[in-house]
């Protein structure tokens, strides 16, 4: 059986106030890895609502999603 592969398009979102578009269909662990923060510490939201990282994978970014991503900052 072959893969399913979905069609691609283009997605425009905001990312921290700043517009994006990027070549989707993608999620929220494919943004990260888009953007260089896969591998950072952050908490991300979609929306105004937080996305567990365990859920990244399988959270969809959609045309219109603002994306809001932290980086932890340690300090003193």
């Amino acid at each position: 059986m072959a893969a399913l592969t979905l069609p691609s398009s283009i997605v425009k979102i905001d990312v921290n106030n700043t517009p994006m578009d990027l070549q989707g269909p993608l999620t929220v662990a494919d943004l990260l890895d888009v953007i260089g923060k896969a591998k950072t510490p952050c908490a991300v939201e979609r929306n105004g609502t937080l996305v567990p990282w365990r859920t990244r994978s399988d959270v969809q970014v959609e045309s219109g999603d603002s994306i809001e991503i932290v980086t932890l900052v340690g300090g003193g």
